[in-house]
């Protein structure tokens, strides 16, 4: 799947249980750039430019469960893509499920398909725990939308409300579907897992292997009182970082003249679990360290996250 600059394109259903994957071109945009897969601009008519004088196009990379930040660059499409950044932070290339956008949840809208523009953060989601189930296939539809990473990997995106999958709590979005009744389904096309799952008899019980996405905790062992006392603390972080990135926001308007609640949810992140200013201002330029951003800027930064935790809202 080639990578070039261009403009998103929305690719339509191939079937009842299907979304396209695969997009045909992975495209970069920007102001100046040009579609079609070039890389800079050039006369009609007139060669390429040598290798030498192309631009480098860098960007930055996340694992979406968390990880330092990598460059990433030196790629033409989706397999040599996932083979950097498996490079980067030094995991096999198997690992790499798919990517987002500017987030690092599992937003279905913001899936690395058909188009990146240079000044987008790549947030990969890798392998994480595995799962059996089965499956009473009592209508119908499933009520899944499958879509695939473009390497072999084919995934859930999209869960209907009140279907069958939507009813059985351990089937998420974001989960790979690895096999069907014993039949290996890795390196199948979307639109191939897709029929598999239609042409399954009704009235009867499948079985599935799937893998969901690594989250931050999937090395934890966690007894049920863990789990549960991680579950009110979750909550509770939650409700302190949605007000820290509030006021994050409003500094950037104040400083910057920008709001961007990702770059903000970014910061309070990194701040949230650091005890002291300059620690955070290490992350920060770890980080985010292409931004600059002026010392009195990140102060306020860290008082607004301070303010948040402490519960002065």
């Amino acid at each position: 799947m080639p990578l070039g600059l261009g403009r998103r394109k929305k690719a339509s259903p191939l079937m009842e249980e299907d979304d396209v994957g695969e997009r045909t071109a992975l495209g970069v945009s920007q102001a100046g750039g040009v579609s079609g897969g070039s890389l800079s601009p050039q006369a009609p008519g007139l060669p390429p430019p040598a290798p030498a004088l192309r631009p480098r196009l860098v960007f930055h990379a996340q694992l979406a469960h968390g990880s330092p930040t990598g460059r990433i660059e030196g790629f033409s499409n989706v397999k040599e893509l996932y083979a950097k950044i498996a490079e980067a932070f030094n995991i096999p290339v198997g690992d790499v499920m798919f990517c987002t956008l500017n987030t690092h949840r599992l937003d279905m809208d913001k899936l690395l398909g058909g188009q990146i523009g240079l000044e987008d953060f790549i947030f990969a989601h890798i392998r994480g725990q595995k799962k059996e189930l089965e499956v009473y296939k009592s209508e119908e539809s499933l009520g899944l939308t499958i879509t695939d990473n473009g390497a072999g990997y084919s995934f859930i995106k999209r869960i209907k409300e009140g279907s069958i999958i939507h009813r059985m709590q351990l089937i998420n979005v974001g989960d790979m579907i690895e096999s069907i009744n014993g039949k290996n389904l890795i390196g199948s096309r979307h639109f191939e897992v897709a029929r598999a799952l239609k042409e399954l008899p009704r009235g009867r019980t499948f079985n599935m292997k799937l893998c969901e996405p690594r989250k931050a905790f999937d090395n934890w062992f966690l007894t049920p009182l863990t789990s549960c006392i991680l579950s009110l603390l979750a909550v509770q972080v939650s409700v302190i970082e949605e007000k820290a990135i509030q006021k994050v926001d409003d500094l950037l308007e104040s400083y910057m003249g920008i709001r961007d609640s990702e770059l903000a949810g970014t910061m309070v992140e990194l701040g949230i679990d650091k005890h002291n200013p300059d620690d955070f201002s290490q992350a920060l330029d770890r980080t985010l360290g292409d931004f600059a951003f002026p010392d009195e800027f990140v102060f306020d930064v860290w008082g607004a996250i301070g303010d948040a935790k402490a519960g002065r809202y």
